[in-house]
């Protein structure tokens, strides 16, 4: 086929547009004519075959060249050049379709990175547009993973580890016939084993569930949120409470009495001497003493 592409001179241009992180391809209004210096019409440009997208890849690159930007022609060109080399979207895109996201958001921001590719691509370089082309769709697509898929935002170093410790425990368990074990995963990426415990609990971060959504067991339609308990401080208070009542009991009446003043009527050590008929400084001792062998208690039955 090469270069002598048959066309059809009422076909639809294609048009292309980048908008956040997503790109759409729309049919645009046809032509009546090929645009200038004989660049052709092609009818469907995602079903050349890879010899003759190539072909018509260098054509229609050298062609854009001369064209100034905003013009029909350069629309045109450029928008066939994005059709044509859809192909090496859906290439690329091959290596994530087991990761559980939609193909079609994958597709689109692949589309960003092989815009990005042209846009930036010279014929005077003498470089294949494909080599070009691949390493800016795949960073698009790791670029997409890395910033929308993680339900828990985690550094960048553990987004990749998690991918790291996947493929050694996909690989060690084919070897090893069995779950490998922390200390085989650390010697197969020679990484420490802190560094695989930090991994395996980063990935955790990758998908979480709302303690809202129902949990659908046994016919029980109760959200996750109704069946988690939540810590009670009062129940600390409570044993503290508890474990201090037998050690009260132990004390002398008048400690009792000097702890209830104090504590309990929130009097100061001047006013619990004048009620008890002793000084401020003999109060103080006794409360020293009483708090002292009430600690001690305390500690022993903790």
């Amino acid at each position: 086929m090469g270069a002598d592409v048959v066309v059809n001179s009422t076909t639809a241009t294609r048009t292309g547009h980048e908008s956040g992180t997503t790109a759409d391809v729309a049919l645009a209004p046809a032509p009546t004519r090929a645009p200038a210096e004989a660049l052709p019409l092609i009818e469907f440009p995602e079903e050349l075959a890879p010899r003759d997208a190539r072909e018509m890849t260098r054509l229609f690159f050298a062609r854009l060249e001369t064209l100034d930007e905003g013009t029909h022609e350069y629309q045109y060109a450029r928008n066939t050049l994005i059709e044509m080399n859809l192909s090496l979207v859906r290439y690329a895109a091959r290596r994530f379709r087991n990761r559980g996201d939609d193909m079609d958001d994958i597709m689109q921001v692949g589309t960003i990175g092989l815009i990005k590719a042209i846009d930036r691509y010279e014929l005077s370089r003498e470089v294949e547009f494909t080599t070009l082309a691949i390493p800016y769709i795949t960073g698009e697509m790791k670029r997409f993973f890395r910033d929308t898929t993680w339900d828990v935002r985690v550094p960048r170093r553990l987004q990749e580890l998690r991918v790291d410790l996947a493929r050694a425990n996909e690989h060690l368990a084919g070897e090893l016939g069995r779950d490998p074990k922390v200390c085989e995963l650390a010697a197969h990426l020679d990484i420490t084993t802190e560094e695989v415990v930090e991994g395996q609990v980063a990935a955790n971060g990758y998908n979480a569930s709302s303690i809202d959504a129902p949990l659908n067991d046994d016919g029980n339609d109760a959200p996750l949120a109704d069946l988690l308990g939540e810590c009670d401080q009062d129940m600390d208070l409570f044993e503290d409470l508890h474990a201090l009542a037998p050690l009260l009991d132990q004390l002398e009446e008048r400690d009792r009495q000097i702890l209830e003043l104090r504590f309990g009527q929130e009097m100061t050590q001047s006013q619990i001497g004048e009620a008890l008929g002793i000084s401020q400084m003999h109060v103080s001792r006794l409360l020293t003493r009483c708090l002292s062998q009430l600690r001690d208690g305390m500690a022993v039955t903790s």
